[in-house]
This record gives structure tokens, C-alpha cells and sequence, in this order.
């Protein structure tokens, strides 16, 4: 609990805008999956840097954390709050603050969410593509280096933000990168704070990389008849060069679970969901080669969709997959796993992850962006049975194990929080101890977001 010269001092920066209300501490300590925390402290709502610098100092004077909230949509705790502290809820920092389509940049606030961006693009022919399903702040999504379904086309968003603004620890202000395409200019510090997930400071603008919208869109819907040849699929579709937007792999429980959630009617099999963009006709010649190699791995019902709203409504089903599996378990609480190995790896890791979970007995629906071998299993637990919770730990733990084995990382889009923390040190080896000095480094006190991402530090 802050003390009371404390929390005067933070009224004098916020007035109203710092609250201690119960419901509101309640709404920032909650996660979508089974990683818990606790109540923050205090919620503060800046709408300036000036405001968030003015609260670094006041942190650092009172030795209180600090802990970024954007959405809160993030599913490995990084923004619940550990041992109190002040959660900075960014949802009143939401403006697009220039827009540069000559250059195909925009500069805007981290409060600002992906769909709200793209509504504001829409007259400029340009769009903000990364696309992790929810409807996350942009913030949130450079502090996580969030991915999604349309990386396999666009990149990450280590790929798409050029520059930011950060307040660090002690309320200095930087701003990294340029508005430039490239810069041999020192280190790279835009790139070193997209996934620090605000241990190392606050983001309070962005400028990211914008790309054209597409001429043409087409989606499809390919049945198969086992998740090998799907996968294998998926291998040669990237083997051979082909560019999908978006290439996602649904397993049969998965399927059935969408079918029910969001009324659709696909075969309980399998399947690939996959969409091209560009001009008319390079695009008729894509979806010949994706026909044609489908086909070869025994896809049936291949269905193109080339509507608007028969794409939308696809796509909608696939966003809604995490609470379709959910609703298939009433009551059901989540782990969800988060594995990326290389290409060729990728068809081993499914299927020895399918067996492990099959010999579990606990369900645990397959899903994920495949194109860049990035899949999740939803691995679903009775609160009430806690031996559940533990199988389930186990397995996630031995799927980043089986990840790392194969050549992959630990968390391809989800970051680390404090939920992954322990496997840290497995992935990177003496590299996480450098993490750790370059916090030490830029948060002497370890005031921003401590106990997330790196070695534990007092």
C-alpha cells in the first residue's frame, strides 16, 4: 500500500487520473490465462510524456515499481503486478500523431490499438499489417516484439516499428531510431527496447512501418486428412518460395471448437487457413501452386473465399479460436504454450507435442502460424482439480524443452513475463546474465516492471 506522502505526490501529477478504487485495481490484475498476480497499488492514466516522466521520478524517489499496461491482453503476466506497485494504463495515450505516407510511416502513442490504427489508414491506401489476433495497443505489442498471424508475409514487430520514445527509470526521455530506412549509427536501441517489456523503460510513442494495402485478397479453407500432411504442407509451401499473408493450422479439436463458438461448418479434420495478397494476377498464380500442392498432401473442400465478408467471417472464427476452446471446457482456465522451431523442424514438434498431450489426459487443442513454425497448444484445466494445472505446467515445460532441442526458442510471439521466466536461462545460457547488466545498467533500482524477463535482482 502507498504511503500517504506518496500517493499525495502522485495526485499531484494525475489528480483523478490516479485511483485506488478497487474495481480498478481488480481490472489491472487480471491475465487471459492461468498466470496470476497481484493487485497493484495504485492505476494511473497519463496522457503526456510529460506525465510519465513526471511519475519515473516520482517512482524513483519513492522506490515504488512501475508496471506498463496497454490491452491487457498479454498471456505470461507481463504486466501484472508482482509486489504492489503502480500500473500505468496507457488507454488515454491513443492518438495517431502524424502521418507520413510518403515515406510509409506513421508516429503515434502506445495507447492506440492495431484496428483503431488501420481504421485511421484507411483513405491513405496504407495499412499497419502484424496482426496478433487480439485487438492489442501498439505499445504493448513493440514491448512484447508481438507477432501474429500475418508475420509470415510482414514480419514481426521487430521488423515493422523504425523509431521510439521511452521514458526510462529516473524520467530521462530518448528518442531511438530515424525516420530513415537504414542506419549504421551505433546501437541499436530501437531494437534493444521492442520485447524489453517495459523492464527497461515506458514507451510513449511509436513510429512504425505501414505497407500498401493489397490490390487483391484471396482465402482459402484446405481439409486434410491427417495434421502431418497439413504440416508437411506448410513445408513445401515455404520451401518452394510461396508467399501467403497468412498460413494458420487448426487441428481437428480445434476446428470442432470453432464450429460451435462461431458457427461455422468445416470438416472435423485438419486444416490450413490461408490467404494471398496482391495484384489480380500473380495472385491467380499463387493460388494455382498453393492448389496444386495441397492437393499433393490430400486436401479436399479446398474452399477460396474471395468476399470481403466471407473472408472477414473466416478470419473472425480463427481470431476467436483461444475463447472457442475455452467454451468447449465450461469453467476451464487456460496454459497456453507458445513453441517456434525452424521449418524443416516443424512437423516433428507438432506431432511429438500432439502425443504428449494425448498421453496427458488433459485437453490441449493444436493452433498456430505455421508459415513462420510458430504453433500453440491450448492446454484447457479445471481451477477445481489442481493436479490439472501441474500436468499441464509439465507439458508446456517439456514442449519449450522439445523447442530447444530442435533448434527453437522458448516463446515465438507471447514473450516471457514472469510465466516463462524460468526457461530463460536454458534458451540463452550466460546470455540472460547479460540482460540482467544491461537492466542493472539502464534501472539501478529495478523500479521498471521488476521480476519479468531477467535474472532476479533485489
Amino acid at each position: 500500500m502507498l504511503k500517504e506522502p506518496a500517493l499525495a505526490a502522485l495526485r499531484g501529477i494525475f489528480g483523478d487520473r490516479a485511483s485506488v478504487a478497487a474495481p480498478v485495481l481488480l481490472e489491472h490484475a487480471q491475465s487471459e490465462s492461468l498466470v496470476t498476480g497481484a493487485l497493484p497499488d495504485a492505476v494511473v492514466f497519463p496522457r503526456s510524456t510529460a506525465e510519465v516522466a513526471a511519475l519515473a521520478e516520482w517512482s524513483t524517489l519513492h522506490r515504488v515499481p512501475l508496471i506498463g499496461w496497454g490491452a491487457g491482453t498479454s498471456l505470461e503476466g507481463h504486466a501484472l503486478a508482482l509486489d504492489g506497485g503502480v500500473a500505468v494504463d496507457f488507454r488515454e495515450m491513443a492518438a495517431v500523431l502524424e502521418i507520413r505516407p510518403e515515406d510509409r510511416l506513421v508516429r503515434v502513442q502506445p495507447g492506440i490499438t492495431r484496428e483503431a490504427l488501420n481504421r485511421d489508414l484507411r483513405t491513405t491506401g496504407l495499412m499497419f499489417p502484424v496482426d496478433p489476433g487480439a485487438n492489442a495497443s501498439l505499445g504493448g505489442m513493440a514491448a512484447t516484439r508481438a507477432s501474429g498471424t500475418t508475420a509470415v508475409r510482414y514480419g514481426t514487430m521487430r521488423d515493422n516499428v523504425r523509431g521510439l520514445e521511452v521514458v526510462l527509470a529516473g524520467g530521462r526521455v530518448i528518442r531511438t531510431g530515424t525516420a530513415a530506412p537504414k542506419s549504421s549509427a551505433g546501437y541499436d536501441l530501437t531494437a534493444l527496447f521492442v520485447g524489453s517489456e517495459g523492464t527497461l523503460g515506458l514507451i510513449t510513442e511509436l513510429v512504425l512501418k505501414l505497407h500498401g494495402q493489397p490490390e487483391a485478397v484471396m482465402t482459402a479453407v484446405a481439409a486434410f486428412p491427417t495434421v502431418g500432411a497439413a504440416v508437411d504442407c506448410v513445408i513445401a509451401v515455404m520451401q518452394m518460395g510461396l508467399t501467403p499473408a497468412r498460413i494458420e493450422f487448426l487441428d481437428a479439436d480445434t476446428v470442432a471448437a470453432c464450429n460451435a463458438y462461431s458457427h461455422l461448418t468445416l470438416p472435423v479434420t485438419p486444416q490450413l487457413l490461408v490467404e494471398f495478397h496482391g495484384h489480380p494476377a500473380g495472385l491467380a498464380e499463387d493460388v494455382g501452386r498453393f492448389r496444386a500442392l495441397a492437393e499433393d498432401f490430400g486436401a479436399s473442400g479446398l474452399d477460396w473465399a474471395e468476399k470481403q465478408e466471407d473472408r472477414t467471417r473466416l478470419w473472425a472464427a480463427r481470431h476467436a479460436a483461444y475463447r472457442a476452446i475455452l467454451a468447449a471446457r465450461p469453467g476451464a482456465k487456460a496454459v497456453v504454450t507458445d513453441a517456434c522451431v525452424p521449418i524443416s523442424a516443424l512437423a516433428q514438434a507438432v506431432e511429438e507435442t500432439r502425443a504428449d498431450i494425448a498421453a496427458s489426459g488433459i485437453p490441449g487443442p493444436i493452433l498456430g502460424h505455421v508459415g513462420d513454425g510458430n504453433f500453440h497448444a491450448i492446454l484447457l484445466v479445471d481451477p477445481a482439480r489442481p493436479e490439472e494445472a501441474t500436468i499441464a505446467k509439465a507439458l508446456a515445460k517439456r514442449l519449450a524443452e522439445r523447442s530447444l532441442r530442435l533448434g527453437g526458442t522458448i516463446t515465438g510471439e507471447h514473450g516471457v513475463g514472469f510465466g516463462k521466466l524460468p526457461l530463460m536461462a536454458a534458451e540463452h545460457g550466460e546470455g540472460w546474465q547479460v540482460m540482467g547488466a544491461v537492466k542493472a545498467a539502464l534501472d539501478p533500482l529495478n523500479l521498471m516492471n521488476p521480476g519479468k524477463l531477467v535474472p532476479g535482482q533485489p
